[in-house]
């Protein structure tokens, strides 16, 4: 498929650049389209936790995604993983998590995976997953993840230089591990000013969701 439809579905705008930087790079040829729902951050901060109205809100994305003519869905915002999962069975087309295919590279590195997550509700549903993920292959891997505090603050006020900053020393505590995965797309930018250490890669959303895609619908 040369061509493809790719309906990006996000909760936040700050998503939105980073996933179309990622396409330029790495798939120039997909059509990437947006559409934001930005009440579901908030919706989520105030519930604390997912519930059924979050996969019906899911679904119904998911309709327009397919309404719209899409190839495949990508969701972009990490805290949603459950109720992504809930409302992807039976679809006929690929429903991307965010995290999904930085979770599956993680794996593969080794089995001492770091998170960080500057968006706090992501933290349980990041974890959730990567338990799953590794039950499904066999693995048992030592997690940890960790919140950004203030970096999600810093970004809204329209401070990115503070917001890298504290993703930048939050990674420097975390270089006992293979995997350091940068759960937020909004975080993508900051990956190559995070300094190298031996043994550990430093992994975005944005890239493997690309990569992902481009494999699922057999990109030429």
């Amino acid at each position: 498929m040369s061509n493809p439809r790719i309906q990006l579905i996000h909760a936040v705008t700050g998503a939105i650049s980073p996933i179309h930087e990622a396409f330029a790079r790495l798939w120039p040829e997909a059509q990437a389209v947006d559409l934001t729902e930005a009440s579901l951050a908030t919706d989520l901060s105030e519930a604390g936790e997912l519930d059924d109205g979050f996969t019906k809100r899911m679904a119904a994305l998911i309709g327009y995604g397919i309404v719209a003519g899409a190839d495949a869905i990508l969701f972009t915002c990490s805290a949603f993983g459950a109720a992504i999962e809930e409302a992807r069975q039976g679809v006929a087309i690929p429903v991307l998590k965010p995290d999904e295919a930085m979770i599956a590279r993680a794996l593969s590195l080794g089995p001492r995976i770091g998170g960080l997550a500057t968006f706090a509700p992501t933290i349980p549903s990041l974890a959730s997953e990567l338990e799953t993920a590794a039950e499904v292959v066999s693995l048992n891997p030592e997690i940890e993840l960790r919140h950004v505090s203030g970096a999600l603050d810093s970004l809204n006020a329209g401070d990115r230089a503070a917001h890298d900053q504290l993703i930048i020393e939050a990674a420097a505590g975390m270089t006992d591990v293979d995997a350091l995965l940068l759960a937020q797309f909004t975080m993508s930018g900051v990956r190559d000013a995070i300094a190298d250490v031996p043994g550990r890669t430093v992994l975005s959303s944005p890239i493997e969701a690309v990569l992902k895609l481009r494999d699922l619908l057999g990109a030429d």
